[in-house]
């Protein structure tokens, strides 16, 4: 994670220290991280998930797995078991981990997010106004109140995660 944050001219001790602060801030569960998987195939799963009506079930049983229970969300046998867990069917995600089948509008978020110089996960992107980082509750609510012609309800609202 070290050589991956420096990579991108972060320093990552400010990273852990600022994402155990907001954590801690809105009481939300956070273990101390020791390795960065690559979560690609989170994103395809993810995709799926949405399709299924549990996406943002899945992008919260991916964000516990990891940040919390510590575990490799790479693997495809950790993300199968999650589906799973959110009732999700597993013949399915394995088909879908198999096939790439979401490969491409991943890319589509990849290229978008390279064009818009987003560099950081999460980054939220409102009718192209962004708010880059894990944030708390309150300085995302002065984020909205700033930009009032925001609906953050609207078709247009993405969360990227971008990887390199």
């Amino acid at each position: 994670m070290t050589t991956l944050l420096l990579e991108r001219g972060v320093d990552p001790m400010q990273v852990q220290k600022h994402l155990e602060q907001v954590a801690g801030k809105i009481g939300l569960p956070f273990g101390k991280r020791e390795k960065t998987y690559n979560t690609r195939i989170v994103q395809e799963l993810g995709k799926w998930a949405g399709q299924k009506g549990k996406g943002a079930l899945f992008h919260d049983a991916v964000f516990h797995a990891f940040f919390v229970d510590g575990k490799n969300i790479g693997k495809k046998s950790v993300l199968v078991a999650l589906s799973r867990s959110l009732g999700l069917p597993e013949n399915e995600a394995v088909e879908v981990l198999a096939t790439g089948a979401f490969r491409e509008a991943v890319d589509q978020d990849w290229t978008r997010s390279r064009i818009m110089g987003i560099k950081m996960a999460p980054t939220m992107v409102f009718n192209e106004k962004y708010l880059v980082g894990a944030q708390s509750y309150e300085k995302m609510v002065r984020f909205l109140k700033a930009n009032p012609n925001l609906n953050p309800c609207a078709k247009n609202v993405k969360l990227f995660l971008r990887e390199p």
